[in-house]
């Protein structure tokens, strides 16, 4: 290696690891939550009531970890220094200049905590359920009614329950160490339980978290073995690996859409995932969409336990909703991600097979990164800036199986639906 190589890299090497102790303390989901009390009074006023969430609430309940006005003029500083030492139009530059841009929304969307301004910042985040995929395609929000049109009719189906939820947190954690363990048998993965927790489960730098009273069924553990082991886990430890872009084991909300999105994929294309699974990340979308209309809290309550959902489960899928904002504001739209991540990573994968660029995928779990950075670091694989995955799921690892099923797939689309019906309906 050359003398200017090995100086470029200690200077891509140290303004990475400026970015990422940079973000260290920004814990989005920690600063939005609502705590338990919130949920005790919403059921005792009958659900009837919106909940008392306004700004003061979070700074009370959530106080941040940091100085909004100082994080921002640290990543200020680290975008400035990365044009002055890298160069304004090095590829890897305007990546990590795009990076610090983002932190600094995020600390302005966790400054707008129970503001009007949370949601806009949200929408600049994460998108919304207007987006479209191409011009003149539907917009997510199509794409929720359809879907869940679609999974109502299926879930009608006496096959299609979900086994009950018989396995406890201790024992999930179990089954989940010696999944995670032959998985990562040399990375420290350790799967613990927590009490303190709002979701089921949640995938940290080298640990997943399971709720202590949380329960499951079988399906349930192997999605979360697939989706927040093999993707979630799988792409921080890569990414923590890196020997230069270290910033590659943290995710901004860029990278969301393309890690909700392979986790998905993941769980569809190694059949761990259900109809009753897909109905309640679509239902995500939904809720999203009608908050975006202007229904409040208790209005995108009604309209999940309407459609079948528990209170229990009604009432923590709205909060994922309004969390960050206020009960009648408008949404934290990360929710989105899952559905719109999906529909991109597949479209992606289904062109690189179609087209026989295998060599695009590994870079899919290099890190945390964005589908339209792929050629960017694809690139600076070839160059050595950035390490190949050290871990890659099994689909992906041998990808003969996923190669012929995916051939079918471009012939199989352009089929019309409507024809298939008139075809075949007689059949049914």
């Amino acid at each position: 290696m050359s003398e200017f190589a090995s100086d470029y890299l200690a200077m891509v090497r140290e303004l990475s690891e400026r970015i990422v102790e940079a973000q260290r303390p920004i814990r989005i989901l920690d600063a939005i939550k609502w705590n338990e009390q919130l949920r005790r009074d919403f059921f005792q006023n009958g659900c009837r009531c919106l909940p008392q969430v306004d700004a003061e609430y979070y700074s009370r309940s959530n106080p941040l970890e940091f100085d909004p006005a100082a994080k921002r003029g640290e990543f200020h500083a680290i975008e400035r220094d990365i044009s002055r030492r890298l160069g304004q139009l090095n590829p890897l530059a305007t990546i990590m200049r795009r990076i610090c841009r983002e932190y600094g929304s995020v600390v302005r969307l966790l400054e707008s905590r129970g503001s009007g301004e949370f949601g806009l910042i949200s929408e600049d985040l994460y998108g919304s359920a207007s987006d479209v995929f191409h011009a003149g395609d539907p917009t997510l929000a199509d794409l929720g009614s359809e879907m869940e049109s679609t999974l109502t009719n299926l879930l009608r189906n006496k096959s299609m329950a979900e086994a009950p939820k018989e396995i406890s947190a201790e024992r999930a954690v179990e089954m989940l160490n010696e999944r995670l363990l032959a998985a990562f048998p040399d990375a420290g993965i350790r799967v613990l339980l927590n009490d303190q927790m709002t979701a089921d489960a949640a995938a940290g730098s080298d640990y997943l978290k399971i709720r202590s009273d949380a329960r499951f069924n079988q399906l349930d553990i192997d999605v979360l073995e697939v989706h927040e082991g093999w993707v979630h886990l799988g792409t921080t430890l890569n990414g923590s690996e890196q020997p230069w872009c270290t910033f590659l084991g943290k995710g901004p909300p860029s990278s969301t859409t393309t890690q909700e999105g392979l986790a998905v994929l993941t769980e569809i294309l190694t059949l761990r995932s259900s109809p009753s699974r897909l109905y309640r990340l679509i239902n995500r979308v939904r809720a999203v969409t009608l908050a975006e209309q202007g229904a409040d809290f208790v209005e995108v309550f009604d309209y999940l336990h309407g459609n079948g959902l528990s209170r229990d489960e009604s009432y923590k899928l709205a909060v994922r909703v309004f969390r960050g904002s206020t009960p009648d504001g408008r949404p934290f739209t990360k929710d989105l991600a899952y559905m719109r991540g999906f529909i991109q990573t597949y479209n992606f994968l289904r062109l690189a097979m179609s087209e026989g660029r295998l060599d695009s995928l590994p870079v899919l779990f290099c890190g945390k990164i964005t589908l339209e950075d792929i050629k960017t670091y694809r690139l600076l694989m070839d160059e050595g800036v950035v390490a190949s995955p050290h871990f890659t799921p099994p689909h992906f690892a041998d990808l003969r199986g996923l190669a012929t099923w995916m051939s079918f797939s471009r012939f199989l689309s352009s089929l019309s639906f409507d024809k298939l019906q008139v075809d075949y309906g007689s059949l049914l």
